[in-house]
């Protein structure tokens, strides 16, 4: 099981926001590169940053930032972004300044067209970003709630030939609230495609919870508030990730 540090971007600083509520934001850090280098530092196998005013924007606003990010951890490790994502143009500019995969969100349940032209596009590289609330999709930030079913959009997009599906509990993220074991296993046994689950996720419970059922298909987890707070410990988090699943 990976996990995932997520460093979300704020004009232009790392913060954590409560359930998606731009104005429910902690700032954790003035300097995300250096933040990215400590999770790196730290055993980091891969980077999950978004762009949260992207998001709102429909086009990239921390561009800046991500460059430092991807310049300071190198080729190292994979890095993976999302907000704000809704052109091909923006995604190959990603891409080829060192970003491993990009992460299609609102623009996939608005746009599936154009979210099968990028998984055709750069194959192997696009990843969709699914989030729900009570298994009905939302976009816009989780602004606006919409009445597609998480699982019937996950086969679609599946279909196209995306790498992986992040699934994210609105209701529980930034929450520190657990993980929603339940929904996360029953979208990952309905795709072959790999789950990273995501929202909610608080201590070594949670991490025990996801290895026991990683045999489903869920691959990873992206990490948030608790590895910020200090609930969980990310070096004890993924060596008992490690352990569990076999790993030295």
């Amino acid at each position: 099981m990976l996990l995932i540090p997520a460093i979300d971007l704020k004009d232009g600083r790392c913060v954590r926001l409560r359930q998606g509520d731009m104005d429910d934001a902690t700032v954790f850090s003035e300097d995300p590169a250096a933040m990215a280098r400590k999770w790196l530092e730290l055993g980091a196998r891969r980077l999950h940053l978004v762009d949260l005013n992207g998001a709102f924007a429909g086009k990239p606003k921390n561009e800046a930032a991500i460059k430092a990010i991807v310049n300071e951890v190198g080729s190292r490790i994979p890095v993976q972004i999302g907000g704000g994502l809704r052109d091909l143009d923006t995604i190959e500019r990603y891409l080829d300044g060192g970003i491993s995969y990009v992460i299609i969100g609102t623009a996939a349940v608005k746009n599936p067209g154009f979210l099968h032209d990028a998984c055709g596009a750069f194959p192997g590289q696009v990843i969709v970003g699914l989030d729900a609330r009570d298994g009905k999709v939302a976009t816009d930030g989780w602004s606006k709630l919409t009445g597609h079913d998480v699982l019937d959009l996950a086969k679609t997009f599946e279909g196209y030939g995306v790498e992986s599906v992040i699934y994210t509990d609105i209701g529980r993220d930034g929450m520190l609230s657990g993980v929603n074991i339940e929904a996360t296993v029953r979208l990952a046994r309905g795709l072959s495609v790999p789950v990273i689950a995501s929202g909610g996720v608080a201590a070594l419970g949670d991490i025990d919870a996801l290895c026991a059922v990683e045999h489903e298909g869920i691959e990873a987890a992206i990490v948030g508030r608790a590895i910020y707070d200090g609930t969980l410990d990310f070096v004890a988090a993924q060596t008992r990730a490690d352990e569990l699943g076999g790993e030295s």
